[in-house]
């Protein structure tokens, strides 16, 4: 803990039990304050980590959801048209553990190796079936996932449930060759590390009231279902009310659609919306719509709806059918495919639909009911489970599709129909190609839903331990770019404690890139039917039970379920509080979120939403205490016992609405719910490591997360068993004297960048101007800002199809024949030493070609050399320049290639040009380089590292690296780290800094000697 830090923390449990047995009146007297609740984010971070949202939605699509796929009904089985008898069912489906076939062998694979040898670090997907083959019927399954038919592999996410380092302590991660604070949460493919983003998207099943393009509010619904994907508008025209659905031609008057749904009466119509208020009036004009046209019965509607439709709807339909028969399926299966209609029993959708038309009259009456799109609470986050099951979805569908189109082919030959063995027909590329080809290009297309969307992937970032972590928190929008729009781009109040604030890039991109906070979870999808359950329990009246006059009066609210509606309670509000008692309670989901809002009450356990934990207050008094937290200390207590104790809880957007949060203790009164664990945690990882962000201006910790993540330093603990394609590493990286919170839960002061500096802030000839820095060169000397650029080159030896293959000879082999390059580097086997230098121009590897690939060749491999054209690898670094061979590695790729790969190292040093810039967004360059006997001094002979001009301090408003050169300053001279975030006031700052720190106090200035003209003047030191 920080030596700041109030010592009365460290107050143990004998004292605390002592204090109440001489003060029994405290044994039942809540409690205001508890001290070291930082305690809770180490045990947080320990039980979740920073990636688990990613892992979690893996570990979902490999578990649950691929079942849930082979078993939905137009999966599960594979029938074809030429023999009604054959079938091909799939039972059940499973994946293994990341492997590779060599030699006729199956090996293990690991993630180093991948990276290593360029494959792709997957696992195989196999099935159980049944099926006929001739006359029998045929069944093949799989003991523990062994035995079972191949149909693809599957790219594994690292530190997933199927991932080899899962579970895994430090030793054996150093066995494995994986750095133990590498959080996981990407995948290895072809070598490459990629990572899928974060997707932002509307939410899906649930009513949204906006403006539409015509400036008039409608209702739209995004359905979502395995099936398809569809949106339904309810939309307002001239004072009418209309059905806006892509199949059919023009909108449908919506009085029309819920008497083709079966509402035939007028009177139940307005029941189901509402006889209070001014609804008659609003809804008049479309029943006197619907009067005008002559439909009054439903065989009149269907009539109507059906001569509406698209006549290229009908040019897929193999069975023709009547326009009533047509629109009863669209109405049952498209429009709002989500609520599920069983017989054509339309009541569910009516209820939705009369809900919409309600909400919309209400938006018309009041515009202040306008759902804003914008509120994080109406968004969803796509993780990589999801995105994954659509992309598997529709390749597992082609697989079925082909393997359909086979068996027709062999059942129309008589011949072949005995003996036709589908399970040999699979073919496992299809799903490995599509699935490896969408990770590794970044391309997401699936036609079945109109989905194309770019740029899903990214490579890993590995120029810093902070940059790979803060891509794994990134979020981006499908937001156009080019668009100059304030609103999806605009901070909301929704986004407290679930977004960071500060990162987020400049330019086009400001905005709709976002990233995660230190404590944000992003939920998986839960099963809601034991929810549903729960609810009718506790009261909620099932649709079927309730007349349509109950649906809006007075006291009864209606209560969705995930989008869905399941019923009306007439207590919502102790509804909500009941299953509240039960979350804290661990009888049902710690995600699941309950909120009342207007007449409705809204039950979620669907993936995608955004929570974060919560200390609960009963009345401003916590529930926490302090042996709570020591328990914490010692070891006997986790935060998992937190949650299920009731004393801390998850809420996401939504239900915070009905909840009053305050930010400290000291803060809290009665009306109180919740306080905050660490107001810094709505900060991200990487704005987190900012010190004093909260004495800065907005954009300078803005800049500061761009630049942040640029630092050199250690990537990983494995940096040196790496051959990334372009490697930074610092030689002296140092952890700061000034440090937050943050970089400890990180990890981020084990794997630290930058370096500590000594700094003069004066005025210093005229190289500083703009930002400029003059650099002390017996500092460089010494190594200060040095580091080591690290470069692969990679040579691959392919094969040809003609059986002869690349090459690679020693440098005294075909003399006589003329090669650019000098080959003094080449050893025996014609590849470049460990420790030679290199220069441009130099051969790192003599490889030949063999001029033939095409013709046959009866005996490849004895080949005269004449055969063969030179084609040596030439280094082509910086003119001038030298470097050394590091590391060498010889290997083979996935399809068999002989690769050698080198690594060539350079060694920099700061020169003029380069870029600097401190933890508060203020870069500059380096203007000039002066020799230490030029440099000024201090009263103790101390020069500086580098001199910063003071004039960068006014137009920045940067206060808190004024407050860190202070805090730094008595680091240095006390040994004693303060803690940059969140702390006491400035004012207790200035306390702690000054005794003694100069001769003017707690500001840190001195007085300094020019070597130059010999006088003195002032300046912060």
């Amino acid at each position: 803990m920080s030596a700041s830090m109030d010592t009365t923390g460290d107050q143990d449990v004998d004292t605390i039990i002592r204090d109440l047995q001489a003060d029994p009146a405290n044994l039942t007297r809540p409690i205001k304050t508890v001290k070291d609740k930082y305690e809770l984010l180490p045990a947080f971070l320990k039980m979740r980590g920073l990636v688990r949202q990613h892992i979690d939605s893996f570990n979902y699509l490999v578990n649950e959801e691929m079942k849930k796929i082979i078993h939905a009904k137009s999966n599960e089985k594979v029938q074809c048209d030429s023999d009604p008898n054959f079938y091909l069912k799939f039972l059940d489906i499973h994946v293994g553990k990341p492997s590779t076939n060599e030699e006729f062998s199956t090996l293990d694979l690991t993630p180093q190796q991948c990276r290593l040898r360029d494959m792709t670090y997957a696992a195989p997907i196999t099935v159980d079936v049944e099926y006929t083959r001739g006359k029998e019927i045929v069944t093949r399954r799989s003991k523990d996932g062994v035995g079972g038919i191949l149909i693809g592999r599957m790219p594994i996410m690292l530190r997933s449930s199927h991932c080899v380092l899962a579970g895994k302590d430090e030793a054996q991660l150093a066995r494995l060759g994986e750095c133990p604070l590498d959080p996981g949460g990407y995948f290895v493919v072809k070598g490459t590390e990629k990572v899928i983003l974060i997707q932002e998207q509307i939410t899906k099943n649930r009513i949204i009231i906006d403006i539409g393009f015509k400036g008039e509010p409608q209702a739209s619904v995004t359905s979502s279902t395995t099936e398809r994907k569809t949106q339904t508008n309810v939309v307002v025209k001239q004072g009418k009310i209309y059905l806006r659905f892509n199949t059919f031609s023009e909108d449908i008057p919506i009085m029309i659609v819920l008497k083709a749904m079966g509402a035939e009466s007028d009177q139940e119509v307005m029941e189901l919306i509402g006889t209070n208020g001014n609804y008659i009036n609003l809804f008049a004009p479309s029943i006197q719509e619907c009067c005008n046209m002559s439909v009054f019965t439903q065989h009149q509607a269907l009539e109507y709806m059906g001569s509406k439709v698209k006549a290229t709807r009908q040019t897929w339909i193999k069975v023709k059918k009547s326009k009533s028969d047509e629109v009863r399926d669209i109405l049952t299966n498209s429009v709002l495919a989500h609520v599920t209609t069983r017989n054509y029993d339309f009541r569910a959708k009516i209820y939705y639909v009369s809900v919409m038309i309600r909400r919309l009259l209400q938006a018309v009456e009041d515009p202040t009911q306008l759902d804003d799109k914008d509120y994080y609470g109406n968004k969803r986050l796509e993780l990589s489970g999801g995105l994954l099951s659509l992309l598997f979805e529709d390749l597992f569908k082609r697989l079925c599709a082909d393997l359909k189109k086979q068996a027709d082919l062999a059942f129309s030959k008589a011949n072949r129909a005995t003996q036709f063995d589908i399970v040999k027909c699979i073919r496992q590329d299809t799903i490995t190609t599509g699935l490896e080809h969408a990770i590794s290009s970044g391309n997401w297309t699936v036609k079945r839903f109109r989905m194309d969307r770019k740029g899903m992937t990214q490579v890993l970032s590995r120029l810093s331990f902070i940059a790979s972590l803060g891509m794994m928190t990134r979020i981006i929008s499908q937001f156009e770019k080019t668009r100059k729009v304030s609103g999806p781009r605009a901070l909301q109040p929704s986004q407290w404690g679930m977004l960071c604030p500060s990162d987020t890039p400049e330019g086009e991109a400001c905005g709709l890139v976002k990233n995660l906070s230190l404590m944000t979870h992003v939920t998986t999808d839960d099963d809601e039917a034991p929810l549903a359950r729960l609810a009718f329990a506790l009261g909620v009246e099932p649709l079927h039970m309730i007349m349509s006059s109950e649906l809006h009066n007075g006291g009864s609210d209606i209560v969705f379920l995930n989008g869905h509606i399941i019923g009306v309670h007439f207590n919502a509000h102790k509804f909500a509080q009941t299953i509240r008692l039960m979350r804290r309670a661990g009888r049902i989901g710690c995600y699941v979120s309950v909120h009342v809002e207007h007449g409705r009450c809204h039950l979620s356990s669907d993936g995608g939403r955004l929570c974060r934990p919560l200390l609960i207050a009963d009345k401003g008094h916590l529930r926490i205490n302090d042996v709570h937290i020591q328990q914490l200390k010692d070891g006997h207590r986790t935060f998992e016992d937190f949650l299920c104790e009731g004393l801390i809880e998850y809420l996401d957007v939504n239900e915070e609405n009905n909840c009053m949060i305050a930010l400290h203790e000291k803060d809290a009164n009665e009306t109180v719910t919740h306080i905050e664990i660490e107001p810094f945690t709505l900060l991200g990882v990487v704005a987190g490591l900012i010190p004093y962000p909260h004495h800065n201006q907005s954009p300078r910790n803005t800049y500061q997360c761009a630049m942040g993540k640029q630092a050199m330093g250690n990537i990983a603990y494995n940096q040196l068993n790496r051959m990334d394609t372009l490697l930074y590493l610092l030689v002296y990286p140092q952890r700061p004297l000034c440090q937050t919170k943050t970089i400890e839960l990180v990890g981020y002061h084990k794997l630290g960048a930058g370096q500590n500096a000594t700094v003069a802030v004066i005025s210093f000839s005229g190289y500083d101007i703009e930002d400029a820095i003059v650099m002390n060169k017996s500092s460089l000397d010494r190594g200060f800002g040095r580091c080591i650029v690290i470069r692969k080159y990679s040579t691959a030896f392919k094969k040809y199809p003609n059986r002869t293959a690349d090459r690679c000879v020693s440098a005294a082999a075909r003399r006589s024949v003329p090669v650019r390059g000098n080959k003094t580097l080449l050893e025996n086997d014609g590849i470049a030493g460990v420790g030679e230098i290199i220069r441009p121009g130099d051969i790192y590897v003599n490889k030949e070609s063999p001029l033939n690939t095409r013709d046959p060749i009866q005996n490849p491999n004895m080949l005269p050399d004449s055969c063969y054209k030179p084609s040596p690898q030439v280094y082509k670094g910086p003119p001038g320049e030298e470097a050394v061979v590091d590391k060498v590695l010889l290997t083979s790729s996935d399809d068999q290639h002989f690769v050698v790969k080198t690594l060539v190292r350079h060694t920099r040093r700061p020169e003029l040009g380069d870029k600097f810039s401190s933890r508060h967004g203020q870069k500059g360059v380096v203007g000039t380089i002066v020799r230490q006997e030029d440099y000024p001094f201090n009263d103790q002979g101390i020069c500086p590292d580098l001199i910063m001009n003071p004039h960068g301090f006014p137009s920045r408003m940067t206060v808190g690296k004024m407050i860190e050169l202070l805090a730094g300053k008595r680091t240095a001279r006390r040994a004693a780290a303060p803690a940059a975030f969140p702390e006491a006031p400035v004012e207790d700052a200035q306390k702690t800094c000054s005794g003694g720190l100069s001769l003017w106090g707690a500001c840190g200035a001195v007085w300094v000697w020019d070597c130059i003209r010999g006088n003195e003047s002032g300046g912060m030191w």
